[in-house]
C-alpha cells in the first residue's frame, strides 16, 4: 500500500479521529539526466551499464566533470538522490588510472560506512578493488592488512581520531598516495562533534602534506542554508558546490498528529501515539520507521507496538528498534533484517536518519519534532524511492514548540532550511585538537594558520601553562602518552561512564551526561528491557544497574546560575555575552509511561559543574511597585516562550541550549532572562539567536497568545524541564511583557 489513496485511508481509521491537523502533498517530480563531459575510463562505463546505470543525474554528471577538473567538490541533494556516485564514480576513475592510489572515506556512524562498503565493492568488484571498513568493530587480525593493501578505508572521525591519526606512522604508504577523502552527510558535522572534527580534518591534511600528498576532497549533504561555509569551517578548503538536483521524487504526503487528550487534560503520551500508528501501518502492510529523539523513546515504542500487536494477527516481533549503544552483532542483524523486508517497522533514533540502506520503505513516523528543520525533510525523505510515492507523519509532544508547529505548519513546510553551527575555533575543543596534533608530529608555527587565526596565540599559552613545548622552533607534546584516548569528539568532554548489568558492560556515557541520566534511580532501557541504576561512582566512572520493569521513566531536574564577564554584540536590551555557567544536577522526577505526568520527586547530591560560553540576555523593565508578583511571574513566563522557540532560529536541538531568569538581577536590579549554549566556549547557537532576536521574540509571543487556554498550559507555557514546576507563570503578563519587548527588538 503506496499510493496516496491508500495513504488516506489508513490515516481516516477511526483510531486516528481529530488527530490529523494538517496535511500537505508535494507533486512528484521527473528525473534529469546528463553525459559528463569529462572523459571517463571506458571499464567504468561497461561496469555502469552492467549495474543498470547507463544514465546519470544531472548532478552526478555535474559533480564528476568538477572532479575531474581537480575541484573540491560539495553535492547538496535530497534523499535517495544517489549522492553515492557523486564520489564514487572519481574514486573508481583514480583506482583505474592510478593503481596505487588510496581513498579514505569519512562516515558519521559504523552502520553507514559498513552499508557503503557493499555499493563500492559492487561497483569496484569487476576492477579488483580493494576496500574494508577500518573501525572499532575491525578484528585486530584484519587492521593490518587493511592498511597495507586496501585502496580504500572506510571508517568515522573517531576511528580516525584515536586510531589512524596518532599511529600514522603505521600509514605512511596510505597517506603517501591518498589522492581522495570522501566526506558524506557533512550536515552531521554540527555543534561539538562538527567543531571536533573540523580540527581532525585539519590534522589529517597536514599529516598528507607531510608524506607529499594533496588529497581531493569530495563531500555529501542533505539541504544546508551554508554548504560552503560549513565546507571550509570544517576543511579549510573552498568547494564547488553543487545543488541542482537532477534525481526524481513521487509524490510525498505529510501529517501532523496532535494526539487525543487524556483524562487528565495533557495528550496522550507521543511514545505510545507512535506505537498506535507503527502498529496500525503493520496491520495495513506499510513498512515504515518511527524516528525518536533518545533511547528511551526508541525502547517505549518498540514496547507499546509489540504490546498493541498481540492482539493482532501481525508477528510483533516484526517490528525491532535500533539504537546506539547494541553490539556489532546486534545492529548487522537488524540491518539485514530490515533491508530484506523480514521487518514491518523499526523504532530507531536518528542513528537511522543517515543514508543507511533501508529498502523499501513506504512510510516515516516522527516522534516528535527532530530539531531542525534540515532534519525533518531527511527524515522524510527515508521513505519512497525514485518515484515511489511515501507518507511522514510528525506526532507532536505536548510541548510548546510542537503545539506552535502544528499551529504554524508552514514554519517547517514552507521555510528554508537552517545553517549548520560550528565553531574549530572553539578554545577547549580547539586546545584539545592541538594537543592531539603536537603529539602526531610537532607543530611548526608557520602551520598553525590552518588551525585558524587563534592557534599560535593559544599555543603560546599551552607552552607557558605547561601543556606543550617550544623548543627548537617548534610545539612539541610533552609526553609519550597521546591524548586522542581521553578526548571524547562527540560530546563537550570529559571522562566517559561505563554502565554495568551483572558485571558485563552494555553501554558508555559522558561523565557529565550520567549526573542527568544514570544516577541513582535513574530508569535505563535497552532493547525494549528497563533498567534500574543502583549506583553511580563518579570516582570510578561507573554506573552499576539491575533489570527491573517499572512503568514510569526519570528526567533529572538542573538549575543554572549565570555570570555575565564580557559583552560581545548589543541591540536594547538584548545583548550578546560571554558568561560562566555553573550547572547543578538538584534531583530527578519519575513520569508516568502513559501519560507522562509526575509521579514522584527525589533528591540527589552531585558537585556543580562550571564552565564558560555565550549567552543572550535579555533585559526587562523593573518590577512595578504595586503589584511585582504577577510581573515576576511574567519574567518566568518569558524564559519559558523564549527557551521553547529557541531551537527554531538556533538551528539546533533543545538540549544543545540551556536558560535562566531573574526576577531582579543584581547587576541591574532588573529582571533578566538568559538563554545560553551549553557547550563550553560556545559553538554558534547563540550568535544566530541574537541576529534572529527580533523574529524570536515576535514568534514567543505568537506562540503564547495563539493558545485557546485560559492561564497557561503544555500548549504554550508550561515546560517538563522547568526546575519550579512551572511555578510562578502568568500568561497575560508574558503576553504583556513580550508585546513590549517586540517593539524594542523591532527597534
Amino acid at each position: 500500500m503506496s499510493s496516496p489513496r491508500d495513504f488516506g485511508e489508513v490515516l481516516s481509521d477511526d483510531r486516528f479521529e481529530g488527530q490529523v491537523i494538517h496535511l500537505h502533498e508535494t507533486l512528484p517530480r521527473p528525473a534529469r539526466y546528463a553525459t559528463p563531459t569529462a572523459k571517463m575510463q571506458p571499464q567504468l562505463v561497461e561496469r555502469l551499464k552492467v549495474l543498470g546505470l547507463d544514465q546519470l543525474y544531472s548532478h552526478q554528471a555535474a559533480a564528476f566533470d568538477a572532479a575531474a577538473a581537480g575541484q573540491d567538490v560539495l553535492a547538496i541533494t535530497g534523499t535517495n538522490s544517489g549522492k553515492t556516485l557523486t564520489y564514487n564514480l572519481p574514486a573508481m576513475q583514480y583506482a583505474l588510472t592510478e593503481p596505487a592510489a588510496r581513498m579514505l572515506y569519512l562516515f558519521p556512524t559504523k552502520a553507514l560506512a559498513q552499508d557503503q562498503l557493499g555499493r563500492l565493492e559492487m561497483l569496484g568488484s569487476a576492477f579488483g578493488l580493494r576496500a574494508g571498513t577500518y573501525d572499532g568493530d575491525t578484528p585486530q587480525t584484519q587492521r593490518a592488512s587493511i592498511r597495507k593493501l586496501a585502496n580504500a578505508v572506510l571508517t568515522n572521525p573517531d576511528m580516525l581520531h584515536v586510531g589512524i591519526l596518532p599511529g600514522h606512522e603505521n600509514w605512511t604508504r596510505f597517506f603517501k598516495s591518498l589522492r581522495l577523502i570522501v566526506i558524506d552527510e557533512l550536515h552531521v558535522y554540527r555543534g561539538v562533534f562538527g567543531s571536533n572534527v573540523g580540527g581532525i580534518i585539519r590534522r589529517l591534511l597536514r599529516l598528507c602534506e607531510w608524506h607529499r600528498s594533496r588529497p581531493q576532497i569530495i563531500a555529501c549533504s542533505a539541504t544546508i542554508g551554508n554548504p560552503a561555509e560549513l565546507f571550509q569551517k570544517l576543511t579549510g578548503r573552498t568547494p564547488h558546490v553543487i545543488d541542482d538536483d537532477g534525481s526524481p521524487q513521487g509524490r510525498r504526503t505529510f501529517a501532523f498528529f496532535n494526539p487525543p487528550e487524556s483524562k487528565n487534560g495533557r495528550h496522550m503520551s507521543p511514545n505510545f501515539a507512535t506505537g498506535e500508528v507503527l502498529c496500525t501501518f503493520a496491520q495495513s502492510g506499510i513498512r515504515a520507521m518511527a524516528f525518536n529523539r533518545s533511547r528511551v523513546a526508541a525502547e517505549l515504542v518498540l514496547r507499546y507496538t509489540r504490546q498493541r500487536l498481540k492482539d493482532t494477527d501481525v508477528d510483533p516481533n516484526k517490528i525491532e528498534s535500533y539504537r546506539a549503544g547494541y553490539t556489532v552483532k546486534e545492529r548487522r542483524g537488524i540491518e539485514k533484517d530490515l533491508h530484506s523486508g523480514k521487518l514491518l517497522g523499526l523504532s530507531a533514533t536518528n542513528a537511522m536518519e543517515l543514508g543507511v540502506d533501508v529498502g523499501g520503505l513506504d512510510a516515516v513516523v516522527m516522534n516528535g519534532y527532530p530539531g531542525t528543520i534540515a532534519s525533518f525533510f531527511q527524515q522524510a525523505g527515508r521513505a519512497g524511492r525514485g518515484t515511489k510515492d511515501s507518507l511522514a507523519v510528525m506526532i507532536a509532544h505536548d510541548d510548546p514548540l510542537e503545539q506552535y508547529l502544528l499551529r504554524h505548519p508552514d514554519r517547517v513546510l514552507g521555510s528554508s532550511v537552517e545553517s549548520v553551527s560550528l565553531n574549530p575555533e572553539n578554545p577547549q575543543i580547539l586546545r584539545q585538537q592541538l594537543r592531539c596534533a603536537a603529539h602526531e608530529r610537532a607543530l611548526a608555527p608557520s602551520e598553525l594558520a590552518n588551525f585558524g587565526e587563534s592557534a599560535l596565540p593559544l599555543v603560546e599559552l599551552m607552552d607557558r601553562e605547561g601543556d606543550l613545548s617550544f623548543r627548537a622552533g617548534l610545539f612539541f607534546y610533552p609526553s609519550h602518552e597521546g591524548p586522542a584516548s581521553g578526548i571524547n569528539i562527540r560530546g563537550a568532554g570529559g571522562s566517559m561512564v561505563t554502565l554495568h548489568v551483572d558485571g558485563i558492560a552494555i553501554g558508555t556515557m559522558e561523565k557529565w551526561r550520567s549526573m542527568q541520566q544514570a544516577h541513582e534511580g535513574a530508569v535505563y532501557l535497552h532493547r525494549g528491557v528497563s533498567y534500574i541504576v543502583t549506583d553511580l561512582n563518579l570516582d570510578t566512572n561507573t554506573a552499576i544497574m539491575e533489570t527491573r520493569e517499572v512503568d514510569y521513566y526519570t528526567r533529572a531536574d538542573v538549575s543554572s546560575v549565570v555570570e555575565p564577564q564580557i559583552t560581545i554584540r548589543e541591540r536594547p536590551d538584548i545583548t550578546l555575552i560571554g558568561a560562566k555557567i555553573t550547572s547543578v544536577v538538584n534531583g530527578y522526577r519519575q513520569h508516568a509511561l502513559e501519560n507522562d505526568s509526575v509521579l514522584t520527586n527525589h533528591e540527589l547530591d552531585f558537585p556543580p559543574t562550571t564552565y564558560e560560553t555565550l549567552a543572550v540576555r535579555i533585559d526587562l523593565p523593573a518590577l512595578p511597585d504595586e503589584d511585582p508578583t504577577i510581573a515576576i511571574a511574567g519574567v518566568h513566563g518569558i524564559e519559558h516562550a523564549l527557551m521553547a522557540l529557541a531551537p527554531l532560529y538556533a538551528g539546533c536541538d533543545r538540549n544543545d541550549i540551556g536558560s535562566a531568569w531573574y526576577a531582579t538581577f543584581p547587576d541591574t536590579m532588573r529582571p533578566a532572562v538568559f538563554v545560553y549554549d551549553v557547550t563550553p566556549g560556545g559553538v554558534g547557537l547563540c550568535e544566530k539567536l541574537w541576529d534572529n532576536a527580533p523574529a524570536w521574540v515576535n514568534a514567543a509571543r505568537e506562540l503564547v497568545e495563539g493558545c485557546d487556554c485560559l492561564s497557561g498550559c503544555p500548549a504554550c507555557l508550561y515546560s517538563t524541564r522547568c526546575g519550579t514546576n512551572n511555578d510562578p507563570l502568568d500568561k497575560f503578563d508574558t503576553i504583556r511583557q513580550l508585546g513590549k519587548l517586540s517593539e524594542i527588538a523591532a527597534g
